[in-house]
């Protein structure tokens, strides 16, 4: 299935109303989800090599990605949004044993770790870009994220 064909199965599933729609075939499993406003949310495709699978996320031009986690319904516009640089799955620890880098209610300094992401069995440290008090945590432990997913709130003052 090449990337034209995965387009189109993506506007035939959005003009349709369908929620989801998983299609699996021998090499390729393709899940398409599509929000309330009939826009494409994700489209995962996951392949089954020799070796480890290998997982994308494609979404065409023509539909927005809506934002998987919600923001809250405090008044955001006084608090700065850490965003996720990468796709990978969000930890809160750098290991099992230890204990978390960042607690809501924390004061944080620039540079200071915030989580961890790992990507393709590698361990990226998140760091703070502003300093400030940590409002919210919006991703809970162990969970996948996308790029440029919120992950915290800090209030700068």
């Amino acid at each position: 299935m090449d990337l034209k064909e995965i387009q189109n199965l993506i506007k035939f599933v959005s003009n349709t109303g369908v929620a989801e729609v998983k299609l699996e075939m021998d090499d390729v499993k393709i899940t398409i989800r599509t929000t309330i406003e009939n826009t494409t949310e994700a489209t995962y495709i996951q392949q089954a090599p020799q070796a480890a699978p290998v997982q994308q996320a494609i979404a065409p031009a023509a539909a927005a990605v809506a934002p998987v986690a919600a923001a809250p319904a405090v008044e955001e516009s006084k608090y700065i949004t850490i965003k996720s640089p990468i796709i990978g799955t969000f930890y809160r620890k750098p290991s099992p044993d230890k204990p978390v880098f960042a607690e809501v209610g924390n004061s944080i300094a620039k540079g200071d770790v915030l989580c961890v992401i790992e990507a393709m069995k590698l361990f990226n440290e998140i760091e703070s870009e502003v300093s400030g008090k940590i409002v919210k945590i919006l991703v809970d432990d162990m969970s996948p994220v996308e790029f440029d997913q919120p992950l915290f709130l800090v209030d700068p003052s």
